[in-house]
């Protein structure tokens, strides 16, 4: 486990909870990079923690954003506000982490373990997966990031594409200006535009569910 902690510098939010879910070469670390310092952006204390696992054989990557008032970058059972999972599994295997109030924003394209591939176990039925979610949560947004990704020519922005949907419902207190100034900071010049049209893609898809009253962000003051 690497712990990154970011100073607070001035904006003041009670604490919000970020678990990021993946498995090695989706991004999850390059979107909880992002969504820090989008946060930065807006003066907002962060605390980062990043857990690598098998990154590099497809095992699971977990991470954790927790913005505002927070003594710890650990998001434990129960604790966190948002679920960002890169692969619908995972979002299943998240549901400790989650309570009643919390926000899960899944992709639905399954990324199949090497057990599954040479035949040695089954993948679930995706919709006995979001099932097993649904009943414990605020709201389980689907994303088809992968077709978002594609439908603006960013064919591997699809971390980047599950950031701008979280961006899109207004959970944060995060602009998207916030989030694009981020992009610039952290990823070279020639991956920026289809990067920008990725979470440009998300931002639209997920402002959709910006007007349900359980994402209104309570963590702003």
């Amino acid at each position: 486990m690497i712990k990154r902690k970011i100073m607070p510098m001035g904006k003041e939010i009670r604490g919000l909870r970020i678990f990021f879910t993946g498995v090695g070469g989706q991004g999850t670390l390059l979107a909880t990079r992002l969504v820090g310092e989008a946060a930065l952006e807006e003066r907002v204390p962060v605390l980062m923690s990043e857990i690598h696992g098998m990154a590099q054989r497809g095992g699971v990557v977990e991470s954790c954003v927790v913005m505002g008032r927070a003594v710890s970058p650990i998001i434990a059972d129960g604790e966190a506000d948002i679920v960002i999972a890169f692969e619908p599994l995972e979002a299943a295997r998240a549901l400790p982490k989650c309570n009643p109030k919390t926000v899960v924003i899944t992709s639905i394209a399954p990324i199949r373990p090497f057990t599954v591939t040479i035949g040695q176990s089954v993948y679930p039925d995706q919709d006995s997966l979001y099932r097993i979610v649904e009943p414990h949560v605020a709201d389980l947004i689907r994303v088809d990031a992968d077709g978002l990704a594609r439908s603006v020519s960013a064919e591997r922005g699809s971390n980047v594409v599950m950031v701008g949907v979280l961006a899109g419902t207004g959970i944060l207190p995060v602009s998207k200006t916030s989030f694009e100034q981020a992009l610039r900071q952290i990823l070279p010049e020639r991956l920026l535009e289809p990067n920008r049209r990725a979470l440009d893609a998300g931002y639209r898809f997920g402002a959709q569910f910006a007007g349900r009253k359980h994402l209104i962000a309570e963590h702003r003051d």
